[in-house]
């Protein structure tokens, strides 16, 4: 083999095959839109099969542009959104309905039935996670419930469930091999964090059976060989891991402190601690980074609901750009005496308020706001927001996490304007680094290093390079009066007040 590595990174609105080779360079990268369908007010589903193409469409057309055959591949590894499930046949592979994309929010009125029953303390303290329509549990339940004969025939076994990497290994081994990953598994509210296992308790709970489920294993692990007739030759598939955790590896945070954070349809900071799992007092979620030779790493992450996609309402929703490039340039245009704030609770607020009901507001409006501070406003909105994870992980973790540097990844930090008002607001350095897709490259250290042909943990991260560090320029107070506008601004927006 010469060592190439691909990496599938699948993501909420593309999905992108990257081959990478023994030097961890990108040779070759195909990229496929798919379709969002929006059946509902706050649903969101997409049409598996049509992500099943995109996969094979992308490796195929990467191996192409790189002149490279598969037999020449070591490894594959997978990235994935995380909470997104599904429901498929055992026999054909063939989903029951659309998957249920992690944005949906159908199934608040069963997590509040839950949390009245006072199942949530249970929750938290096996899985880490909140209960919230966010995870995959009550997503699975809803197809179960609601596609007929679906919850009888899971009952007698002909059906299994999982999220998107456990569809794709299923079909790219031609359905021999039914297995996530422990940080897929952490995402579920069904998988015991501590003890590394399904909890039978949970699943009975959420009304999952829990033989529809995958077997769990390392992040780096054997995950069966792709059918040779997809691509010319059986690739091995040697990694998984949940963009997020893929993020945090492929940013090199292999120490406990070290912080990420990943901006793209939302935004996603992870804190790694290490061996030791801390248990939240800030509604922050308690999670699995990554499970290397049966050892298990822990995080706190936050979660932002909505920060690419604030952009995306600029451009989709209200016509005041043509591309995503053009926000940093007219942010920087704005009116500097105007205190206009967006709480982009467009699917809810996620950390660390957790409030489904929550909408979208906009504060501070005057005759003289126009587009250049609705931009401003939109690229604050992330800004304030990280603010608010990193300062609910400082009140969580004693172990220096107040010191720490932010490394940041996802197609916002391209923005020079959105990076240093993050800088600003944060009043912490932000490190950009060279290699933006950090996702895929998590993903193919974990394929890569599993199949030999990649160095390990010290080696990747003496890799990792700077591009650029943006340090904190704004006045003390100016930064104060930005974050008690803004906090203003979310009181106002929750649900309960």
């Amino acid at each position: 083999m010469d060592g190439y590595v691909l990496a599938i990174d699948q993501g909420t609105t593309s999905t992108r095959a990257i081959l990478f080779d023994r030097a961890q360079r990108a040779l070759a990268t195909s990229q496929r839109a798919f379709t969002q369908h929006y059946p509902a007010s706050g649903w969101v589903e997409h049409d598996a099969e049509e992500i099943w193409r995109s996969v094979v469409e992308t490796v195929r057309d990467a191996l192409d542009k790189a002149g490279v055959a598969a037999s020449a591949v070591a490894g594959i590894g997978i990235t994935n959104q995380r909470e997104t499930a599904l429901v498929w046949e055992r026999e054909t592979g063939r989903p029951i309905h659309n998957a249920i994309v992690w944005q949906d929010r159908r199934t608040q009125p069963a997590c509040e039935r839950l949390r009245g029953e006072g199942l949530e303390p249970l929750v938290a303290a096996r899985t880490g996670l909140l209960l919230d329509p966010y995870f995959s549990a009550t997503k699975i339940a809803w197809l179960l419930d609601h596609v007929a004969g679906a919850r009888r025939a899971a009952e007698r076994g002909r059906l299994v469930a999982g999220t998107l990497d456990s569809f794709l290994i299923w079909r790219l081994t031609g359905g021999r091999v039914h297995a996530t990953d422990a940080t897929n598994a952490s995402r579920t509210l069904c998988y015991d964090i501590g003890a590394n296992r399904w909890d039978e308790e949970l699943c009975a709970a959420f009304g999952v059976p829990a033989g529809m489920l995958a077997q769990v294993r390392d992040s780096a692990a054997d995950f069966g060989t792709t059918d040779p007739a997809l691509f010319g030759a059986a690739i091995p598939i040697l990694g998984v891991a949940g963009d997020q955790q893929a993020a945090t590896i492929g940013q090199a945070c292999f120490a406990p402190g070290m912080l990420k954070a990943t901006y793209g349809t939302g935004c996603f900071a992870v804190l790694n601690t290490g061996e030791e799992r801390v248990r939240s007092q800030n509604r922050l979620l308690t999670t699995i980074a990554y499970r290397l030779d049966g050892r298990t790493t822990y995080a706190l992450e936050g979660s932002i609901f909505v920060a690419g996609a604030a952009v995306q309402w600029l451009r989709d929703g209200l016509g005041i750009i043509a591309e995503a490039a053009e926000t940093g340039p007219l942010a920087a245009r704005a009116d500097p005496h105007q205190a206009v704030h967006l709480v982009p609770a467009f699917v809810g607020l996620g950390a660390p308020h957790w409030d489904a009901e929550a909408r979208g507001a906009l504060f501070g409006l005057t005759r003289a706001t126009g587009p250049a501070e609705l931009a401003r406003a939109a690229l604050e909105s992330v800004a304030f927001q990280t603010y608010d994870l990193i300062e609910a992980m400082h009140g969580d973790w004693q172990g220096g996490a107040a010191d720490t540097v932010l490394r940041v990844d996802g197609g916002m930090v391209a923005s020079d304007w959105t990076m240093q008002r993050l800088a600003d607001i944060l009043g912490a350095p932000v490190d950009r680094p060279t290699v933006l897709e950090t996702t895929a490259l998590g993903a193919a250290w974990l394929a890569g290093s599993r199949a030999g042909v990649w160095p390990g943990q010290q080696a990747f991260a003496e890799a990792w390079a700077l591009d650029r560090q943006f340090a904190p320029a704004m006045d003390a107070a100016e930064r104060a009066a930005r974050l008690a506008g803004w906090r203003d601004a979310v009181r106002r927006t929750l649900s309960a007040t």
